[in-house]
């Protein structure tokens, strides 16, 4: 008589931002094992550095779960959804299902850090396989070093560095099928983790400008690589234009990857569109430079990297930081991409230059507070690029904008929306006011503000600062700085 063979203990996958099939090691690990798979994505209050997912990255991410579920259906499997603990919830499924090995893609937030290394230690404590893969950066962030052999803390040399460094690896295609265990364990449904706005749903109007899930990531870089980046170098400083990729979101949870988007641009690389993919590239590298501070830097959303800036006279004033919340400064510009960010989770990045410039200079109000807004109402949130962005217009961290480049925002919205098609797009009730004062609503004529049935104070806020008087103020507080590292 044959003894029955014992058929081989299934692995957990552990999802977490990589939520795509095309490109994940960890997946690609687990399906090539030979055993069962069984995926799951783990809800950890408040795990990672940056604090919970904002609202609008929970609305994305319901969808982006959602679109998960099915790629895996199509694979003859399934997401098993359980929240928690991550160890007490792994532990808690390795009893369910008998799995003896967990594998993961690598996360680089400090405190995402600390958790997984526990839990790698843990696991292997009790004989449990636990295997990280890389996959979510172009580069490991221990990877890159000075000659000195010290982390980079400008940008310029990170990119020569990186571009010596040779190109990325090729992207790994998805599995055809994952093999299924015998038995599933029981999961949440995602309609319990209430991850959509209701009453009131401030996210209506998300779905006229995004689609969340893999596949269409994957179609915004076929589109992007077809068209839009043709214009792109020049092109993308200017919010009326279609010129960016509109990707940020889908890297954010990892429904691609930076190496697909990176191979994605490979056939344009030796052609006449060289400048706007190398542009476009160090776009990418870009977002690993933020990852390499934060990595070297764990407190980058909380502290000033420069700790020169550790006494600077901030102003409290909960009236002026709801103005700009709300966009209601009497900067149109400033306004049109509050508003952005509010209507669609998103603001163009020239915008975001502007109104966190805005905020830091003109108001005085300390950049942590601009941060942790746009932390909630980005869908593209990112605990690094956010932090590492908000400290660059502050002119406390690395490779920063001088503090003394203060951007007009009467200027600036005249030189990026010459024709004010931005500013009318989200400030409608600008929308009829002539092009020549679309910028400047104040210095327009009585006449014109009434044929464009303005009056300002009651339709729309004269400015809530001078911004020639907030200049100087600004500068004054910087020269107050005492000279530090």
């Amino acid at each position: 008589m044959t003894t029955p063979t014992k058929e081989p203990s299934p692995v957990l996958l552990w999802f977490r931002k990589d939520l795509r099939l095309d490109d994940n090691h960890a997946l690609q690990a687990a399906a090539t094992s030979g055993r069962a798979v069984i995926p799951v994505y783990i809800r950890e209050p408040g795990v990672t550095e940056r604090g919970p997912l904002g609202g609008a990255q929970e609305w994305w991410l319901h969808h982006s779960l959602a679109a998960l579920q099915t790629a895996l259906d199509g694979l003859g499997s399934r997401l098993i959804l359980r929240q928690g603990n991550a160890l007490t919830v792994l532990e808690k499924l390795i009893e369910e299902t008998k799995a003896e090995a967990v594998v993961w893609n690598r996360r680089y937030d400090p405190a995402g850090i600390d958790v997984d290394t526990q839990i790698k230690k843990a696991l292997r404590s009790k004989g449990i396989e636990a295997n990280s893969f890389a996959g979510q950066l172009l580069h490991e962030p221990t990877r890159l070093r000075t000659g000195a052999g010290d982390h980079y803390k400008t940008y310029t040399p990170f990119w020569r560095a990186f571009e010596q460094s040779g190109e990325p690896p090729f992207p790994i295609e998805a599995p055809a099928k994952l093999l299924a265990p015998g038995r599933w364990p029981q999961s949440d449904t995602l309609a319990s983790w209430s991850m959509l706005p209701t009453k009131p749903n401030w996210a209506s109007e998300f779905t006229d400008m995004w689609k969340p899930g893999e596949a269409a990531a994957q179609e915004k870089v076929k589109d992007f690589i077809d068209g839009a980046i043709d214009d792109y170098a020049v092109g993308r400083d200017f919010p009326d234009r279609p010129a960016t990729s509109l990707l940020s979101p889908h890297l954010a949870l990892g429904e691609i990857s930076p190496a697909r988007i990176w191979h994605a641009t490979r056939r344009l690389a030796d052609n006449i569109a060289k400048d706007n993919v190398v542009r476009f590239r160090k776009e990418l590298v870009w977002r690993e430079f933020c990852y390499h501070q934060l990595f070297h830097f764990p407190k980058l959303r909380t502290e000033n990297w420069n700790d020169r800036y550790d006494d600077f006279p901030w102003l409290s004033d909960t009236k002026l930081l709801t103005s700009w919340q709300r966009g209601q400064t009497g900067y149109p510009i400033v306004d049109a991409g509050m508003r952005q960010l509010w209507r669609h989770g998103w603001m163009h990045n020239r915008v975001r230059m502007i109104t966190a410039s805005f905020l830091i200079k003109d108001l005085l109000i300390d950049w942590r507070n601009g941060e942790a807004w746009f932390r909630d109402t980005l869908v593209d949130a990112d605990p690094a690029a956010n932090a590492a962005n908000w400290q660059w217009v502050a002119g406390s961290g690395a490779d920063a904008s001088p503090f003394f480049r203060i951007f007009n925002p009467v200027l600036q919205g005249e030189k990026f929306d010459p024709d004010g098609g931005y500013v009318r797009t989200f400030v409608p009730e600008l929308s009829k006011l002539d092009s020549k004062y679309i910028h400047r609503p104040l210095e327009a004529p009585d006449d014109v503000l009434k044929r464009a049935g303005i009056e300002l104070g009651k339709h729309y806020p004269r400015p809530i600062v001078d911004h020639a008087m907030a200049r100087q103020r600004a500068l004054a507080a910087h020269a107050s700085l005492k000279d530090g590292r």
